[in-house]
């Protein structure tokens, strides 16, 4: 009896790689891949922003932009109303995975849980809780017209901005 009591007190934690120390994917380095969400795309669309061009702006780097076949089915199934969203997705400067899965948001987050080489491209709330929950998965957001970056390492950025002013020396 007290064997099994042992037993249902211990609890299996997931293996976190080296690399996420302090909640920061240490591996993650340009050029980035940014996977994209369906409302992340709408959004830019209606802020009327080229997604390729507002991510380098971002990121100060090259940027892959990576979309799930349920990301297209999604807006596919979206209708008429999302068709230029649709036109957006499925540019060819846009990369495309393949899935299995039928659900966007669940495709995306076992896709980061899987290899975490990408950073998340989304508006939406629930899956933005559902992302800080894993450690060392970047989430980009569009504010005031322009892209954020949340969970990124700085220390990107600033060798970017040192060597832009020394014209690029280190």
């Amino acid at each position: 009896a007290e064997a099994n009591k042992l037993v249902e007190k211990l609890q299996v934690q997931q293996k976190v790689s080296s690399a996420m120390y302090l909640k920061y994917n240490t591996a993650l380095g340009p050029p980035y891949r940014v996977l994209m969400d369906t409302n992340f795309i709408n959004f830019s669309m209606q802020a009327k922003m080229d997604i390729v061009m507002g991510m380098m702006d971002c990121l100060l780097a090259k940027c892959f932009p990576v979309v799930c076949g349920c990301v297209i089915a999604e807006l596919e199934r979206l209708g008429p109303k999302f068709k230029v969203a649709l036109r957006i997705a499925k540019d060819p400067r846009i990369q495309r995975l393949v899935c299995d899965k039928t659900y966007a948001d669940d495709c995306i987050v076992a896709r980061v849980q899987a290899s975490p080489v990408y950073i998340v491209g989304t508006n939406d709330r629930n899956l933005k809780r559902r992302l800080r929950k894993i450690p060392g998965v970047p989430i980009m957001y569009l504010k005031n017209h322009k892209y954020q970056i949340e969970r990124l390492p700085e220390a990107y950025l600033q060798d970017y901005n040192y060597a832009s002013k020394s014209g690029g020396k280190k």
